[in-house]
């Protein structure tokens, strides 16, 4: 196993998702449409089910494998919300639907946006550190073991990290640009 079929489940994931928006809004078939957005999970399940009967099979532990546990951390805590923004974009430009709101870009508003999106970071983190606790135990003691282990660091990592910058939005929140003409004071 390598980065390929990451890669491949990458590719995959935006094919699937990509023909579920054109099923359902330049060819109009509704149901094709959403049973190919149901099926964007399945890519996941299917990279998964790859990298632990890869490993089972006797194949050397290695960072694809981390890679690929996060990469499907990733894809579970953020999968809905892209298939939502993709979704929202199709029906504007390609159904008539209205413009999808933007998150707020100042103050309050921006900081709660980015703890938000720093949750789904977090549910991804757990989940990546999960499926590679689940990968150790069901292949047992592999060679490479430590790089399946160092997966979870970086996964706590990224965690860690985004969590900082979420709360610089706290602490420091982002200000509109004042106007040019209040700055410059009377004439």
């Amino acid at each position: 196993m390598g980065f390929g079929l990451i890669v491949a489940a990458e590719v995959a994931f935006w094919v699937v998702l990509g023909g579920g928006l054109v099923a359902r809004y330049v060819l109009r078939m509704r149901r094709l449409g959403k049973v190919l957005l149901l099926c964007v999970p399945l890519v996941d399940a299917a990279l998964l089910a790859v990298t632990v009967v890869d490993l089972r099979s006797g194949g050397e532990a290695s960072w694809a494998h981390g890679l690929a546990a996060l990469y499907l951390g990733f894809t579970v805590a953020y999968g809905h919300y892209l298939v939502r923004w993709a979704d929202g974009h199709a029906a504007h430009r390609l159904g008539g639907g209205p413009r999808p709101p933007k998150p707020p870009r100042y103050g309050a508003g921006r900081a709660r946006h980015e703890w938000r999106v720093w949750a789904m970071t977090l549910v991804g983190g757990l989940v990546a550190a999960g499926v590679l606790q689940l990968m150790l135990w069901l292949v047992g003691d592999v060679d490479g073991r430590e790089r399946l282990e160092a997966s979870r660091v970086t996964a706590l990592r990224v965690v860690v990290l985004h969590g900082i910058v979420a709360a610089t939005y706290s602490i420091w929140p982002k200000r509109p640009p004042e106007r040019a003409a209040e700055n410059r004071g009377p004439a």
